[in-house]
């Protein structure tokens, strides 16, 4: 039986939290390994919603879920979350949560940072969710990061608070803000440890118990490949590497350990924030599309832009991940549509493109090429078999297969986790 690892192969809000929930019933494990609490995943169970931003999708089932050191970690919005699904009835306990002790921690000058850079950007805002996830990866990199670990040994902390705050003072300073508060500091992560140490483990050696003894583990990924540091259209880009490759460091594993890539992706097309969309429309069409679909951020609650389909754009994340197969969501959204179109390539001063440029200049400058489908007016929402779907439907979602290179797996026809059409089975790989 095949790992499987779900990654968005768009900017992001694909309905990867549904379809990760679907595939988490069948898990013996469930794994965040990149990202932070800007992801936002909306599960639907038994008609009730659940709104995750840090935790794994698997924790609503009760399927033992694993924080990978790929993340970095929010420990106060990871208290937030596990108290609002308190209120829900999902108790979270060190059994079915567990968090790499190496995780980075998102401290609170981070989040200061983060807004004080976006504010500062003028025009060159990026549009993050001001979360303090990038200053919290820089830190990582640059060697300065507090860690789970270090929540233990807080009296062993003051050589890496002097790295922090001879980097950190002197940009609050350039801000015009005091320098960070030490004392105050320490007593939050006095305060806060207790919480989180109980969850803390060396998950690597977890993972790779269950692996050999053939466990069934799911690799949940947040953002989109569109949104990766390296292969999105940078600088409008998340501080994580989001591709499938991702999932062996940021949990621990070996690439070996991957298996079965399922790509999650819209049967249109989203963004929010800032950054270059080809497909944008800013008419009727796209209000059509953002009404039905219900675009707005899970995390944010930012009105998301939409547009047709792009199939240039997916099928350059299916190269770059790795995908195995699609999961293609939100088809019920096009229901009604005289025509639906897909954006099979781009036009950029004259020249054709079968590929997304790499400089953003190119990116805001391309046109995109389309091919026009007669649409269909039966309703697809709720379907669970191909027998179930429109000619028509069925005609767009083989054209999306052919334009992609990619074959669809799964088709997800509504929120309800039941609502989803198998055509290949992702573990049985």
């Amino acid at each position: 039986m095949a790992n499987v690892a779900v990654i968005g192969a768009q900017w992001g809000d694909e309905g990867k939290g549904k379809i990760v929930d679907w595939l988490a019933s069948r898990a013996d494990m469930v794994v965040r390994f990149q990202g932070g609490h800007n992801a936002g995943h909306t599960l639907v169970v038994g008609g009730e919603t659940y709104k995750l931003s840090l935790l794994p999708s698997g924790i609503v089932r009760g399927t033992p879920s694993v924080i990978g050191n790929g993340v970095v970690l929010d420990p106060w919005a990871l208290k937030s979350e596990v108290e609002r699904l308190s209120g829900q009835g999902i108790t979270v306990t060190p059994e079915t949560l567990r968090i790499a002790d190496t995780c980075a921690l998102i401290l609170p000058f981070h989040r200061d940072l983060d807004g004080l850079r976006e504010d500062a950007s003028g025009a060159g805002k990026i549009g993050t969710t001001r979360r303090g996830i990038g200053p919290a990866y820089e830190d990582k990199v640059g060697r300065r990061a507090i860690r789970v670990c270090d929540l233990a040994h807080l009296d062993q902390l003051e050589p890496q608070l002097d790295r922090l705050t001879a980097h950190h003072d002197a940009l609050r300073a350039g801000f015009g803000e005091p320098p960070i508060d030490r004392e105050a500091l320490k007593r939050e992560l006095a305060e806060i440890a207790a919480f989180v140490l109980p969850f803390a483990k060396p998950v690597w050696r977890d993972l790779n118990e269950a692996r050999a003894r053939g466990r069934r583990i799911l690799f949940e990924g947040a953002q989109g490949v569109l949104l990766d540091i390296d292969h999105g259209t940078y600088p409008f880009v998340t501080s994580s590497n989001t591709i499938a490759g991702t999932a062996a460091g940021g949990s621990g594993l070996g690439p070996a350990a991957v298996g079965f890539v399922l790509g999650i992706a819209k049967a249109y097309t989203t963004r929010v924030g800032s950054g270059p969309f080809p497909t944008e429309l800013d008419d009727e069409i796209g209000e059509r599309l953002g009404t039905r679909g219900r675009e707005f951020g899970t995390v944010t609650g930012r009105k998301r832009r939409c547009g047709w389909f792009d199939a240039v754009l997916v099928r350059q994340s299916a190269a770059v991940s790795g995908i195995t197969g699609i999961a293609l969501t939100k088809l019920d959204v096009l229901d009604g549509f005289d025509e639906v179109r897909i954006c099979s390539g781009y036009r950029l001063r004259g020249e054709t493109l079968d590929y997304y440029p790499s400089h953003a200049a190119d990116q805001a400058a391309v046109e995109p090429i389309y091919e026009s489908m007669e649409g269909w007016q039966q309703s697809t929402a709720g379907a669970r078999s191909w027998a179930e779907l429109p000619a028509q439907a069925i005609k767009y979602i083989r054209r999306v297969e052919e334009l992609i290179r990619c074959p669809v797996a799964l088709v997800s026809t509504s929120p309800e986790r039941q609502d989803t059409i198998l055509v290949r089975d992702p573990f049985a790989d």
